[in-house]
C-alpha cells in the first residue's frame, strides 16, 4: 500500500487522486495559498445580503452536530455574517457522550437559536444499520445520507432560501480538484443514490416510503447550499479556538478512546466510532491516519511524527465503541466480528495465528 509522499494518507482511500507520489489533498492544500480569501469571504457576504430577511425568523438552515466544527458554521454565520438560522441535528441511536450533550445545548443557547432534532426511528435506523453493515461494511450509510439530505428537505419544507455545510470533503480530503462551494449538487446525487440503491434497500427489508422518508423532493426547487470551506480556510485546530471561546467541550476526563490521538474530534456519538473503524479492513486506515495526515498539512505534525502515530494507533477499535454498537443494534461481540471478517481486503492484510495482520 502506497502512501503520500508528504502527508502518509493512503492511496487506499476511496477516490484518491495521487500525482507524482503525492496526494490530491495536499495539492489542494497547496492551492490555498493562491486563493484570495478576502474576496471570498466577499462572496459570501453578498449571497448572505441576498437573503439576510430581518422579517423572517430564520433566513438560513445550518445542519449542526455540535462539534467544533459546527460551533465555527454558527458563529461565521450568525456573528459575521449576521444571519438568522434554523439549527438541525440529525441523530442516531446510539449511546451519546457527556460532552456532545453539553455541546449541542449550549451551541443552541450560545447562538440564541431555533433548533430542530431529526431522529430517524429506532426501528428503521437499526434495520437500515444492520442492512448497510451487513452488506456493504459502511454501517452508516442510510444515516449519512440523511445528513445531508434532510437539511435540504426541511429548507424546501420552511421555504429558507439558504443551507450552509461545513467542508466539500471530496475538495478536501483528496478525492476531487474542484474547488467549489456549490453542495446543491451533491445534496441531489446523494438522494439520487437512495433511488438507485432501492433494491439494495428493499432487500434488506426497508420499504420505498421509508427510504424516499430521507430524499430532497424533486417537485421543489432545492435552496441555495454552499460549502463553507470554499469561502475560508478550513482548519478543525482553529475551528476548535472558536468553539471553546463559546462553551464547548472535549472529551477530558470523560474517554480516552482508542486509536485516536486526539480528544475533540468526532466526539459525540459512542457507536458511531465503529463505523470510521471499518474502513481499516477494508482499506487498511481508519481515524488516525485521516487526523494524522490533516495535522501534517497544517504543519503541526512531522511526517515522522505521523507515520508513528498511525503505526501505533489505526488498526485499534476502541472497546467501548464497539459494545456501544453491538449492543445498540442487537449483536454478540462474535457476531460482529464473524460479519466483520468479511471485509479484510486480503491484498493488505494476511492472518497469523488466527488475527489479521497488515501486510507492511
Amino acid at each position: 500500500m502506497k502512501r503520500c509522499l508528504r502527508c502518509h494518507m493512503p492511496e487506499t482511500r476511496p477516490g484518491s487522486i495521487f500525482k507524482e507520489g503525492v496526494c490530491q489533498a495536499c495539492l489542494n492544500y497547496d492551492n490555498r495559498k493562491k486563493v484570495d480569501w478576502e474576496k471570498r469571504k466577499a462572496e459570501l457576504a453578498a449571497i448572505c445580503n441576498k437573503f439576510r430577511d430581518k422579517n423572517k425568523t430564520h433566513d438560513c438552515l445550518i445542519p449542526v452536530s455540535g462539534g467544533k466544527d459546527s460551533y465555527f458554521l454558527v458563529h461565521t454565520m450568525v456573528c459575521e455574517m449576521g444571519m438568522h438560522p434554523l439549527l438541525i441535528t440529525i441523530t442516531d441511536s446510539f449511546t451519546h457522550t457527556q460532552a456532545g450533550v453539553h455541546n449541542i445545548r449550549n451551541l443552541i443557547t450560545a447562538f440564541k437559536a431555533d433548533h430542530y432534532q431529526y431522529t430517524i426511528n429506532h426501528d428503521l435506523f437499526i434495520r437500515a444499520t444492520r442492512a448497510a453493515f451487513e452488506g456493504a461494511g459502511e454501517a452508516l450509510k442510510f444515516v449519512e445520507s440523511a445528513i445531508y439530505t434532510i437539511p435540504a428537505l426541511f429548507a424546501q419544507k420552511f421555504d429558507i432560501p439558504l443551507v450552509i455545510f461545513g467542508e466539500n470533503s471530496a475538495y478536501e480530503y483528496g478525492s476531487s480538484e474542484n474547488d467549489s462551494g456549490d453542495a446543491g449538487q451533491a445534496v441531489s446525487a446523494i438522494s439520487a443514490k437512495l433511488e438507485q440503491d432501492f433494491a439494495f434497500w428493499k432487500t434488506a427489508g426497508l420499504t420505498e416510503q421509508e427510504v424516499r422518508s430521507i430524499q430532497i423532493d424533486k417537485s421543489k426547487q432545492l435552496p441555495t447550499i454552499l460549502f463553507l470551506n470554499y469561502f475560508t480556510p478550513w482548519s478543525s485546530t482553529a475551528h476548535l479556538e472558536i468553539a471553546k471561546r463559546h462553551g464547548f467541550k472535549d472529551l477530558s476526563g470523560e474517554w480516552d478512546r482508542e486509536g485516536y490521538i486526539e480528544n475533540f474530534e468526532q466526539i459525540d456519538s459512542i457507536g458511531y466510532l465503529v463505523h470510521l473503524w471499518l474502513k481499516y479492513p477494508k482499506f487498511g486506515f481508519q481515524r488516525t491516519s485521516d487526523i494524522a495526515s490533516r495535522r501534517v498539512r497544517e504543519g503541526l505534525l512531522t511526517l515522522a511524527q505521523a507515520e508513528k502515530l498511525i503505526r501505533e494507533n489505526d488498526y485499534k477499535l476502541d472497546q467501548r465503541a464497539l459494545d456501544d454498537f453491538a449492543n445498540t443494534l442487537g449483536y454478540t461481540r462474535q457476531q460482529f466480528w464473524e460479519i466483520a471478517e468479511k471485509f479484510w481486503d486480503r491484498n493488505l492484510f494476511m492472518k497469523e495465528n488466527g488475527a489479521w495482520r497488515a501486510k507492511e
